[in-house]
């Protein structure tokens, strides 16, 4: 590996570089969600079709991150990076100029194969660039860069899109591709590439009873979480009165309070265990979402049920790690993947799903969702009874 004393000062530098590579894929995972309303009259489509442009790109990404990895796995990391970025740039300035609903669909797929390339790859190139001592902290600064595209990535691509048009919030993050892009180009050395794993390998972990169930805690959590995250704008309508200027607050407030739930819940999980933060986070969320219908209908309520939602969605993923990699140590960066692919799995569904409970009524999104944070929490409820009888 090439880890070498003298670079070590410039590690922050390099890590900085990888960590706004994630914050753009974020952003353009996330954005989408916030431009809605605009997607959808510009294409003349419905929001509950214009919500499937988020699905797709999950889809994407679920399906083709761990195809991507075995096909590049014996390419130079910085190779796969710079790659990665090309096409995630390419992807979206696609989508800026795409003329039709169709396209756009198209360009989706493409963006989001460049993201499955590059987030992955990230977080194993930090770790080998920093010394053995910091390899914790530089992985999570790289997963800080896409926790932060929620608290200012999505909520500035919001208010770009309501002060131009969606397209130049889809140049706003083909800019930050390509920022990113450039960084990696000047400042990242040559870094080989690890043993090749095939696809086989990779998916090996989910014959294990644990890990299955605590990927599926991961899927229908973020169901539940997305079903509310992609049709945000339907759900506080009542409380926005469809100003984009408040839904970028509102989404703003949600990012942040998700930041911290990231930052804090580490600390949480070293002090009271995986299991008790997931199980509280989960269930404070299930409570949240219950009460949404009623909280979503004036803004004075509906700041703190955004606050909240953001602080339960993403206090789930730092244990929901420490939880795989405490059952396959041997398999961490593998079972990482396929947890990263059950996010954007869960999310994908969610499109679909809330897209035919909008067909009842934006009111019903919230509770639609709390059906699958359930059963999220019956699945890491059971993951931890198998570990206990193991």
């Amino acid at each position: 590996m090439t880890t070498t004393a003298e670079p070590a000062a410039r590690v922050p530098l390099r890590v900085a570089v990888l960590a706004l590579g994630t914050f753009a894929v974020g952003t353009d995972a996330f954005v989408v969600a916030g431009v809605l309303p605009e997607i959808a009259a510009d294409l003349d489509v419905g929001i509950a079709q214009a919500g499937q442009l988020v699905t797709v790109f999950a889809i994407a990404y679920a399906v083709l991150s761990p195809v991507l990895a075995t096909l590049t796995g014996t390419w130079p990391r910085r190779a796969v990076l710079l790659t990665a970025l090309a096409v995630f740039v390419l992807g979206n300035i696609a989508t800026a100029l795409a003329p039709s609903y169709a396209t756009v669909l198209a360009t989706r797929v493409l963006a989001a194969a460049g993201a499955s390339m590059f987030t992955p790859i990230a977080g194993a190139a930090a770790a080998s660039l920093a010394p053995e001592t910091q390899r914790a902290r530089a992985i999570s600064l790289v997963v800080l860069g896409l926790t932060v595209s929620t608290a200012l990535g999505v909520p500035l691509g919001t208010l770009l899109g309501s002060v131009t048009s969606w397209r130049g919030t889809m140049w706003f993050v083909a800019a930050l591709g390509a920022a990113a892009g450039i960084g990696v180009a000047a400042l990242l050395p040559a870094i080989p590439a690890p043993r090749a794993a095939s696809l086989r390998e990779r998916l090996a972990p989910l014959r294990d009873g644990k890990i299955t169930m605590t990927l599926l805690t991961t899927v229908a959590f973020f169901i539940g979480i997305f079903i509310v995250n992609t049709y945000i704008s339907a759900i506080v309508e009542p409380a926005t009165g469809g100003n984009s200027a408040l839904l970028a607050m509102l989404l703003f407030l949600s990012g942040a309070a998700g930041t911290a739930g990231n930052l804090i819940s580490g600390g949480w999980t070293d002090r009271f265990g995986a299991h008790r933060v997931i199980a509280v986070a989960i269930a404070v969320a299930l409570v949240n979402c219950l009460l949404l219908p009623i909280t979503a209908e004036a803004l004075v309520s509906a700041v703190p049920a955004v606050l909240l939602f953001g602080l339960t969605a993403w206090s789930v993923t730092v244990p929901q790690q420490h939880r795989l990699i405490e059952a396959a140590p041997s398999s961490t960066s593998l079972v990482i993947s396929l947890n990263a692919s059950g996010g954007y799995l869960g999310s994908s569904l969610a499109g679909v799903i809330g897209a035919a409970a909008l067909e009842l009524s934006p009111a019903s999104l919230p509770l639609v969702a709390a059906v699958f944070i359930v059963i999220g929490l019956a699945a890491s409820e059971l993951a931890q009874r198998i570990g206990a009888h193991s």
